[in-house]
């Protein structure tokens, strides 16, 4: 046994983000991952840059190691027919297109369904599949704004801001893997029947963001932005010392009494309006200006040291480069190499079957041949 899915074998008819990170998850766990890909460019992220020397975009790096990549024109019959082919030898069907799309071509779940029984079917959308939002598109940047999140992103006197990354395309990947997952499972339990698996973008997002949706939903009040501050917890926010920002994140009472008596600030401790975590988050303005001039007395590494040794949890803001060295230094292992190319290593362990990179993101269409070879054998 090489991988906890060996034997699976996946077809990924998706592009962009969701749908290929949950696709590449599964290879990693061992899964067959065959992408199938129009020959007129591929998926859309191989044309988003910035790219290698050689002409790979780094975006679709990040989402397509351990794959094949067959290119299948739709359109055509005899192509059409392979990939009905495949759908019926495949374990899992991954989709994210306009609804609609897929039974155009007789590749939509109850007709996947009749001729494969066992397939699990996961289909991605933006909205859901039959409600009034079925035929909108359902773009990262859209749902993060009618999703809730950009009202709480951002400076709290100022606009609201979209996350750095696509966040509710990765939630959503991560949801479709997931349900994958204990379809599979219920598949082995349950006489070998396959289900379908519907992810929606915006259901995602909404429940992605745990706490500030359930403070919505529990109150009926909108939680606001709050900037780089958290909403139920201080001091838990960036802080200024002599050489620029860090971060303390005090979790609770007893991490505030430490971090008071690293700083000097002793007299702070049993301040009525800090001495519980509620109350600091009722006097968050006065509990910064309070603790500002303690921290600009010390670097903000010196600061970072002391406070860990307090068990205070502490640290730098780093690029993203810095961030992978951290992680190293700390003990990790962030980075896979496969063939001379770098990725970010899966977070997930398995101690029996570990995930590995076998491959790197497949270059379009390099594995057809041997693809439709398979695919031919069938007949």
């Amino acid at each position: 046994m090489t991988g906890a899915l060996d034997g699976i074998v996946v077809a990924d008819f998706s592009r962009v983000l969701a749908g290929p990170l949950c696709a590449m998850h599964l290879a990693d766990m061992g899964a067959s991952v065959i992408k199938v890909e129009r020959p007129d460019g591929g998926d859309d992220t191989r044309h988003w840059p910035p790219f290698l020397d050689d002409g790979t975009s780094t975006y679709y790096a990040a989402i397509n190691r351990n794959k094949q990549s067959i290119t299948l024109d739709l359109g055509r019959p005899a192509d059409l027919d392979l990939a009905r082919t495949l759908v019926a030898r495949a374990d899992v069907l991954i989709e994210n297109f306009r609804p609609g799309v897929m039974e155009g071509f007789g590749l939509d779940f109850e007709s996947a369904r009749a001729v494969n029984p066992g397939l699990v079917y996961c289909s991605i959308t933006g909205f859901g599949t039959d409600g009034a939002g079925a035929s909108m598109p359902g773009f990262d940047f859209l749902i993060q704004g009618m999703g809730g999140l950009m009202s709480l992103t951002g400076p709290e006197d100022g606009g609201p801001y979209r996350v750095g990354v696509a966040v509710a395309d990765v939630l959503a990947g991560l949801h479709a893997l997931a349900g994958i997952l204990a379809a599979l499972h219920a598949r082995w339990i349950g006489g070998g029947q396959g289900q379908l698996v519907e992810i929606a973008l915006m259901q995602s997002l909404l429940a992605g963001m745990v706490n500030a949706s359930s403070a919505a939903l529990l109150t009926e009040k909108d939680p606001r932005r709050a900037g780089n501050r958290h909403a139920s917890v201080a001091p838990y926010e960036v802080f200024v010392a002599s050489d620029g920002p860090f971060i303390i994140a005090t979790g609770n009472d007893r991490q505030w009494r430490r971090l008071c008596e690293v700083i000097g600030a002793d007299h702070l401790i049993d301040d009525p309006r800090f001495v519980t975590n509620g109350a600091r988050v009722t006097h968050i303005l006065e509990l910064g200006e309070a603790l500002a001039p303690h921290l600009l007395e010390r670097r903000a590494a010196e600061w970072i040291s002391a406070l860990l040794a307090a068990r205070v949890p502490a640290g730098p803001i780093n690029t993203l480069t810095e961030a992978f060295a951290d992680a190293r230094r700390l003990g990790l292992d962030p980075v896979w190499t496969v063939d001379g190319m770098r990725t970010a290593r899966a977070p997930i362990k398995l101690g029996r079957t570990p995930l590995e990179a076998r491959k790197k993101p497949p270059i379009l269409g390099e594995d057809s041949d041997d693809v439709r070879a398979w695919l031919e054998s069938a007949g």
